[in-house]
């Protein structure tokens, strides 16, 4: 996960590692992901990437996005693109995120890359939570597939598949390369029973996901923003999750925890309309 998943500290994956990152160096490969923190507590800026997994192909998840702040997203309509809460600071005009889409490979010169003008952040996020925000783009994105959201949780079950820029070791390095890998749904009461910041899941807004008692695949720093999806009955991706948090990365019983998608549906749909 990206921007809040860490070593306990927060419970954002895109905390200090991210921001300090952007603030000195706007590194297009600055980690973020934040670590868990208490239930109404926002996450912090340390990010974690795909760790147990492999490269992907280009092409087979065209609307994956790498934000320079070192989150990751979805692309959601031409021009707006879902990302996790923490992976931004506030609501209003926003001219210093650049985009990257299009490619697997991160210095693929065919890369698309476009500037935002605006960021909304969930407006519950800091209270009772929803770690989700939309970042508008300067200009539509032609030729690239959408990640359409569940709006029910029908689909939060089974296995679902995790990808992103992100660190492939706790505390490694930002990757070149896209990863991905597959983690199978963990439900809620396994999840809190976990201990430590697990104890403050809010099951109304949070999914969790990974191999619970061997641990070894996870998303990590760096993942944050990115999406947590599957396929649904009509065998068509669909979006579920939001990388959002974290103990470490795939530790045993430590298991990713997502915003949970079909909850905020509705209202990530109203937020869209508006900007």
């Amino acid at each position: 996960m990206d921007t809040g998943r860490t070593i306990p500290l927060t419970r954002r994956w895109i905390s200090l590692l991210t921001r300090s990152a952007v603030a000195a160096a706007a590194c297009l490969t600055a980690a973020s992901l934040a670590t868990p923190a208490a239930a109404a507590s926002p996450p912090s800026a340390n990010g974690t990437a795909v760790v147990g997994g492999s490269r992907a192909s280009q092409g087979e998840f065209p609307w994956m996005v790498r934000i320079s702040d070192g989150c990751g997203g979805a692309l959601y309509t031409e021009r707006i693109v879902l990302t996790a809460a923490h992976c931004v600071d506030r609501t209003g005009k926003d001219t210093s995120i650049t985009a990257t889409l299009g490619v697997v490979d991160l210095h693929d010169s065919s890369a698309t890359k476009v500037r935002s003008t605006y960021v909304y952040r969930s407006p519950t996020y800091d209270t009772t939570g929803g770690d989700w925000a939309l970042i508008k783009l300067a200009r539509p994105v032609r030729g690239i597939p959408t990640l359409p959201l569940a709006t029910a949780a029908d689909y939060n079950k089974g296995k679902f598949t995790v990808a992103g820029w992100g660190y492939t070791v706790e505390d490694g390095n930002q990757q070149r390369y896209l990863q991905k890998a597959e983690v199978p749904f963990v439900d809620d009461q396994t999840c809190r029973s976990q201990g430590g910041e697990y104890d403050g899941l809010q099951p109304d807004a949070e999914i969790c996901a990974g191999y619970v008692d061997e641990g070894g695949v996870d998303s990590c720093q760096g993942d944050s923003g990115g999406p947590l999806f599957r396929r649904d009955d009509a065998d068509q991706w669909i979006q579920v999750g939001i990388t959002s948090w974290g103990t470490g990365c795939a530790r045993p019983h430590a298991p990713g925890v997502y915003t949970e998608v079909s909850t905020f549906a509705a209202d990530i749909a109203a937020a869209a309309k508006k900007i």
